[in-house]
Formats: structure tokens, sequence, C-alpha cells
């Protein structure tokens, strides 16, 4: 059985607010995402997705 970690709980471990992660959940950009009375749940082993409003530059690498 999956383990779940909700919007706040994901905020915090990726460092962005509670809105963007609602957001990217409302988008379908996690996946696994479960939507339970107006609550997200987020599996543990999901990683953040990559944030597509910045441009990839691979800066002095």
């Amino acid at each position: 059985m999956f383990e779940y970690m909700t919007a706040q709980e994901a905020a915090e471990c990726w460092k962005i607010s509670v809105r963007r992660v609602q957001r990217l959940c409302k988008e379908n950009r996690i996946e696994g995402v479960l939507n339970i009375n107006r609550v997200w749940l987020i599996p543990q082993n999901t990683k953040k997705p990559v944030d597509k409003r910045r441009k990839a530059t691979n800066y002095g690498e």
C-alpha cells in the first residue's frame, strides 16, 4: 500500500508554496496524485516536477 503526503508536506519537502503544489496537482503534473474531499494526496516517493516556467540552462557545467 502506498504512503501519501499532503500538499502542505510536499510544499515543505520541495521548498515551494502550498498553492504551487495544489496547482501542479490540478494540472496533472504529479503522477499518482489523489484528490479526496478537497485534500490532495501525493505519493511519498514522488519527485518534484520540473518547473516549465524556467528555461533549462547549463551554466557552469
